[in-house]
This record gives C-alpha cells, sequence and structure tokens, in this order.
C-alpha cells in the first residue's frame, strides 16, 4: 500500500527513538504532549488496552530552530474490538 502524499505542512512525527536514549526534549509543548501521552498509554494499559500506534506530533514544520507552537497526541489507529473495549472503559468511568 502506498502512503498518502502528505502536505509539508502536515503533521510530521517525532522522532521517539531519538527522544527515549535522550534527555527530555527543552520545547515544553513537545514535552508536554510526550507526558500526556505516557500517561494515557499508562491509563489504558491499566484498563488492559493498548494504542499501538500513539505518537507526538507537531502540526507543522517550523522554520526558526527549537521553535514549537504547539504539540499533539496522535492516537493512531486500532482494531474495532479495541476501539469497543475503549468505548466501554468511558462509559464505565461515566458511571453510565
Amino acid at each position: 500500500m502506498t502512503p498518502t502524499p502528505r502536505h509539508p505542512d502536515h503533521a510530521t512525527a517525532i522522532d521517539h527513538a531519538a527522544v527515549a536514549g535522550s534527555p527530555p526534549p527543552t520545547r515544553p509543548k513537545v514535552q508536554e504532549a510526550l507526558d500526556a501521552r505516557d500517561a494515557l498509554a499508562y491509563a489504558l494499559s491499566q484498563a488492559g488496552l493498548q494504542l499501538p500506534a500513539m505518537d507526538v506530533r507537531t502540526p507543522w514544520a517550523d522554520d526558526r530552530e527549537g521553535e514549537v507552537r504547539y504539540a499533539l497526541v496522535h492516537l493512531g489507529v486500532c482494531s474495532a474490538p479495541v476501539a469497543l473495549m475503549l468505548a466501554d472503559v468511558i462509559l464505565k468511568g461515566i458511571g453510565a
């Protein structure tokens, strides 16, 4: 399957291999998104769920070195059974 072409300003994935073995990024928005991703992954694992394609992305490449306006937690894709389990956990959490 050929990857979908992306506009140059489309979100780009952060290199997690480089991030994992190095000190935390100095960009606060990226660190905030990494922390949020890790907290969500932990909470999901406690509920017996895993979203394998979770990632952190910045919405556009910035020409200015080290400046990131904000970062997004990209949840990726999951199978229908995982989506149903996630919906069930959310509904239980809100007491529905």
